[in-house]
């Protein structure tokens, strides 16, 4: 063998260790990660689980995962993730924190309807002498670990503990934006009832929620608390904290009816004719709070938008309308203030009942205030004429 031919093997032998010992170091960061965000990410449904969801007319048993009636259409490309983690744009973000309002509750929950818009989708819901909770969400930001969670825009308008006893806690399904794993584990310590759609009770124990505490129900199951029907209704969604969970738990919007008054929350939906259904079997709603913020024509079948909230609000027999899912996070394309412009332009034009709390501001169903402009009128938006968003397969 020549000294050449001996060292190209030298320079192998190096090459070969350097990539082994490069594998090796990719695997420790990906096992660290994994284990650094594994409290987060949550446990999906076991097998046991899976089988007591046969009986379920939206799980495939085969693949098993849920799924939507309407098939979601998607646009979305890693390219367009990148863009959207990477963009650096204020108009997704205000330039200062907007002023929040600190809420005072009584000690027992009021007869008749009021709701407080807390941030983002968590609403507290007093109705007919009960409290309900939706999607509670106190974190600094959301998603699996601090490195790629989209932070808060404001402060919570008040401290978790300060919150009045609840009498159950609503989930509408298991992203992060919705799913927080911190309040959920202080609302648990408080002994907090939760009620949620099929399969998020796996995350719920896998972070300490004691087993009599979580009630897991299908689209029309219900139960009734302190004399108020909650009721799990459709929603077009998906669902999934990690990449290998993609729908293995439900989505759900929900439903109160009370001896007095009647609420509608859309959790995150596009639109359906299950909204008609919905409306037929439990409307009219004296509110409703459907989501209208992170919307873009790449996932129309992902989230409503505001003048498709403004629609499903029409079918399942709304009064007043409350926007919520939007000014909390970043987590569209669309200027931060974009909804709430297109929303007063589409309840003015459809003659709606609309309300636009600030965070913490508590509205009262019998005197409503009128919509403000409290969010900066010179940030740039798109009205919807210039961006439509319309959900497919209707």
């Amino acid at each position: 063998m020549s000294e050449q031919e001996r060292r190209w093997k030298r320079w192998a032998r190096r090459l070969l260790r350097a990539a082994a010992a490069l594998v090796v170091l990719v695997v420790v960061v990906m096992v660290a990660g994994y284990l650094w965000m594994r409290e987060e990410l949550g446990a999906r449904p076991d097998e046991h689980a899976r089988a007591s969801f046969a009986s379920s007319e939206h799980f495939d048993v085969e693949r098993g995962a849920f799924f939507n009636v309407l098939p979601r259409v998607q646009h979305f490309s890693f390219g367009d993730l990148l863009e959207f983690l990477s963009e650096s744009d204020t108009q997704t973000t205000p330039a200062t924190p907007p002023e929040v309002i600190a809420p005072r509750f009584s000690a027992e929950a009021p007869e008749g309807l009021a709701v407080t818009w807390i941030n983002h989708s968590t609403v507290l819901i007093e109705i007919d002498g009960a409290r309900f909770l939706t999607d509670p969400v106190w974190s600094k930001g959301v998603g699996p670990a601090d490195i790629v969670s989209r932070p808060r825009f404001y402060e919570p308008p008040l401290e978790l503990d300060a919150l009045p006893p609840v009498d159950a806690v609503i989930i509408s399904h298991d992203h992060y934006d919705h799913l927080d794993r911190q309040s959920v584990r202080a609302l648990s310590a408080e002994g907090a009832r939760f009620l949620v759609p099929l399969g998020v009770g796996s995350h719920l124990r896998f972070w300490g929620v004691p087993e009599q505490q979580i009630t897991e129900l299908d689209w029309w199951q219900e139960r009734t608390i302190k004399g108020v029907r909650v009721v799990a209704t459709p929603a077009r969604h998906f669902s999934g904290r990690s990449v290998d969970d993609a729908d293995a738990t439900l989505w759900a919007s929900w439903s109160f009816v009370g001896p007095g008054h009647r609420v509608f929350f859309s959790g995150d939906t596009a639109l359906s004719r299950d909204f008609e259904t919905i409306g037929e079997r439990l409307g009219p709603f004296d509110l409703t709070m459907m989501e209208v913020g992170a919307y873009d024509q790449r996932w129309p079948d992902v989230h409503l938008g505001p003048e498709q909230a403004l629609k499903a609000h029409a079918m399942v027999g709304g009064d007043i309308l409350l926007p919520i899912h939007w000014g909390t996070f970043n987590l569209a394309m669309h200027s931060w203030v974009e909804p709430m412009e297109r929303m007063l332009q589409g309840a003015r034009e459809a003659n709606v009942r609309l309300v636009t709390p600030r965070p913490g501001q508590t509205i009262n169903a019998s005197a409503p205030p009128a919509p403000q402009r409290w969010w900066p009128a010179d940030v740039a938006w798109r009205p919807a004429s210039a961006y439509p968003v319309e959900s497919t397969g209707l």
